[in-house]
């Protein structure tokens, strides 16, 4: 089956998608150009429309939670256990259309999936994967990841979170912080330190001594939920441990799925910000003709659209080479670094097009700079993604 698109088709495709200037669907297959089409239009209807109040009001949209399960987006990298099995490429493109809408969906498709459901998935005994993946697929059951700690975010060898023996059961000690979903959450996977290196651990959030609280008044990511989880003698039997996770190489592994979805997710909020831009250019006008006619308009636009595409080409190829089972971790800070860099950078500029109602949530260029702060912070800082390709590239490290 030929792959080729017509002339027809991108012309079509260059109006759904105006920052496009290098044909980029003409790289996709039909079956990728189906999945991002589905979860196109499900923002186009379920979350655009909505996400300005959610933001407003600071909440996350937990209805939607069901509908994303339909689509397949829980876990859809995983294969088995009511996972959707997509590929990398896939789940990279259904993450852009995601973070198009809004960082806070995208982040929780990226918590749920590439961190909570990979670890047990990755790691887990077959009776955690049968306990927890079908549901969390299905959307029945949320999950939440804790690694950051208080005092060790970009260090996560500092953490203090303590588990220890006693009899066959473990008992846990610890605060995490900046934990997305942990108030809604049946289950947290939870790492600690132990007499034997860091482990991970299955906790179902109702166990005692589990405490999960929102972290409020945020300037970002306020239609997402991130928590202080207070760990105070939590009891669990001694199978709650992750059985093949032993030392930091277990979460290490689940940040670099989520970290390739944001490669994926950031260049998605930077074509949403370019776009409505693009719009308001052509309808605005000073001095009488549209801001679209005016050279040092056009520049910023022209700008931007480059960032995208080039953004978009590297989001790709990271997205071939993990198919091709070939992505390096070093290759996933650069896609990291990269896109998120550019991509605050594209939403900060198209705000000065909006000139005053762009710090409106009319539009989202300023709501999504915001976002990106997050973003830009979690999954390793750009300092930390700096020092590893430092260290690539040197053969020296110097993150100490």
């Amino acid at each position: 089956m030929s792959l080729a698109l017509s002339s027809a088709d991108l012309e079509a495709a260059a109006a759904v998608d105006p920052s496009d200037l290098i044909s980029f669907d003409s790289l996709l297959s039909p079956e990728e150009l189906a999945l991002r089409d589905r979860v196109r239009t499900f923002v186009r209807e379920e979350i655009k429309p909505n996400i300005a109040q959610w933001y407003d009001e600071a909440r996350f949209p937990i209805e939607i939670v069901p509908e994303m399960a339909k689509l397949g987006l829980l876990g859809m990298h995983l294969k088995g256990y009511g996972c959707a099995g997509g590929t990398a490429v896939e789940y990279g493109l259904a993450a852009a259309e995601l973070e198009a809408g809004d960082s806070g969906i995208r982040t929780f498709v990226s918590v749920q999936g590439s961190l909570a459901m990979s670890a047990i998935a990755k790691h887990g005994s077959e009776e955690q994967k049968q306990e927890w993946l079908p549901r969390m697929a299905a959307g029945e059951a949320i999950g939440c990841f804790g690694l950051t700690e208080p005092t060790a975010g970009s260090d996560p060898s500092a953490m203090t979170t303590f588990a220890r023996r006693d009899g066959r059961d473990w008992i846990l000690n610890g605060t995490k912080r900046w934990i997305g979903l942990a108030n809604i959450a049946q289950v947290a996977v939870i790492w600690a330190q132990t007499d034997d290196g860091v482990r991970g651990f299955v906790v179902p959030t109702g166990t005692p001594g589990f405490t999960a609280i929102p972290i409020e008044q945020k300037l970002s990511m306020r239609a997402s939920i991130q928590c202080e989880i207070s760990l105070e003698n939590v009891r669990l039997p001694g199978d709650a441990v992750l059985p093949d996770a032993k030392g930091l190489k277990g979460p290490f592994s689940c940040l670099n799925e989520a970290r390739y979805g944001i490669a994926w997710g950031t260049m998605g909020a930077a074509r949403d910000a370019f776009e409505d831009a693009l719009a308001y250019s052509k309808e605005r006008l000073q001095f009488g003709r549209p801001l679209a006619g005016y050279q040092l308009t056009q520049q910023k636009l022209v700008n931007m659209a480059l960032e995208i595409n080039k953004g978009f080409l590297l989001a790709l190829h990271l997205g071939r080479l993990k198919d091709a089972g070939k992505l390096q971790p070093h290759q996933i800070s650069v896609g990291k670094l990269n896109n998120c860099r550019e991509a605050i950078e594209i939403c900060r500029e198209a705000r000065t097009v909006l000139g005053g109602n762009g710090i409106t949530l009319e539009y989202s260029p300023l709501r999504h700079a915001n976002n990106l702060e997050s973003v830009r912070t979690y999954e390793g800082t750009d300092e930390v993604h700096t020092l590893i390709l430092g260290q690539k590239l040197t053969g020296v490290g110097a993150f100490r």
